[in-house]
């Protein structure tokens, strides 16, 4: 199989994975204990959640939650620093090409009587600071745009938006889920307040991932019950998970030059394949400010799903569009929200690759999806 869905998931590294390996044998223990098994396993989150701080920048250790993945950071970010400045405004500005699970948490919050102004992208698909800077009211407590779309690939000027987020003394959460991994990040640098992160998206393992809250900022707890992540998010922690998210991150920031080169490479070839070989294709969001490992295309006159399907009838895996809404009816809300004509949005498909993507694997999708576009006529 050739694999080219890596926005939605990737493989786990076989790295992390070994590292993980004594955490779910031998190194059971607790962390929460005070025996040597359970300061293993205390020792072992206390180097997974410096990786992670290292990762992003950040100033403080004791900034980097560990939870379930990006739509729990998500939710604990949006809800949490809705309800902790409630008595400021109740006003909050995301925009209409976010993840679902910033989009249901807003949709949450107006039931409970907050007010949230929705961007729309530019025609590359792009938030800009002056869409942000014209939402912006005397009751608003919280600015949510994702660092990266994870439909499109497009990359938001997310270090301009937070300085004038801070300048206001505004809130600003950022879903960094299909950046973090594949970019540089410094949340310091980037004037960021809380930041989501999801480990199976750069070769780490499922159901782990990180919210990074700034010191200071009040942050309404999101679970109930024992004292794990300094009392802010109960529950016991997947240790071997966490060591196996930190171990990947590690590994990706140290490779992150070459890697990025390789990978947007690949995406430029790819982009460059199609334009030229499969007349009236048309290539979705920026062309440049994109993610290494993007490529979202619109075939002319073929339905995605009939793309999908044949695509993986040959052994190719790709998508049309995100994985958390792919079993729902309708087209994309991305692609929707920036307005093109509904033959383009019904003929999207996206290709996203990882570490272990080769220049031979996209050069047979781009030959199978000329096949497609033949066999349609």
């Amino acid at each position: 199989m050739i694999y080219l869905d890596n926005a939605a998931t990737t493989c786990l590294r076989p790295e992390a994975l070994e590292r993980m390996l004594p955490y779910l044998q031998g190194e059971y223990g607790n962390a929460s204990g005070s025996y040597a098994l359970a300061r293993n396993a205390h020792n072992a989150l206390d180097t997974a959640r410096e990786q992670m701080r290292s990762a992003l920048h950040a100033a403080k250790t004791r900034e980097i939650f560990f939870t379930s993945g990006g739509t729990e950071s998500d939710n604990w970010a949006i809800k949490g620093a809705a309800y902790a400045c409630r008595e400021k405004g109740k006003h909050i500005i995301t925009s209409a090409i976010e993840h679902h699970a910033v989009l249901e948490s807003c949709a949450f919050l107006e039931k409970e009587g907050f007010e949230v102004t929705y961007l729309r992208p530019d025609t590359e698909g792009r938030i800009t600071l002056e869409a942000v800077q014209q939402a912006v009211r005397p009751d608003t407590v919280l600015i949510s745009i994702m660092w990266a779309n994870n439909e499109m690939g497009t990359i938001n000027p997310i270090a301009e938006i937070g300085a004038f987020a801070r300048q206001k003394g505004i809130y600003f959460h950022t879903d960094a889920v299909q950046a973090a991994g594949h970019l540089p990040i410094d949340v310091q640098q980037a004037n960021v307040d809380f930041l989501s992160i999801s480990a199976h998206k750069f070769h780490g393992p499922k159901g782990i991932g990180v919210l990074y809250v700034r010191d200071g900022l009040r942050l309404m707890d999101f679970m109930d019950g024992g004292a794990q992540e300094r009392g802010r998010r109960a529950g016991t922690e997947n240790v071997a998970a966490i060591v196996g998210m930190g171990c990947a991150m590690e590994l990706a920031m140290r490779e992150l030059p070459e890697e990025a080169e390789r990978i947007c490479g690949l995406r430029d070839h790819m982009m460059r394949r199609i334009l030229q070989e499969i007349p009236g294709a048309q290539i979705n969001g920026s062309r440049s400010r994109r993610l290494p490992g993007n490529v979202n295309v619109s075939l002319p006159g073929v339905r995605s799903e009939v793309v999908l399907f044949k695509m993986d009838m040959a052994g190719i895996a790709c998508s049309g569009g995100s994985a958390c809404t792919a079993g729902a009816i309708g087209h994309s809300h991305v692609l929707t929200a920036m307005e093109l004509e509904e033959a383009r949005i019904a003929s999207a498909v996206r290709f996203s690759f990882g570490r272990y993507t080769t220049l031979e694997d996209v050069d047979a999708a781009v030959d199978c999806l000329k096949e497609i576009t033949v066999l349609k006529k």
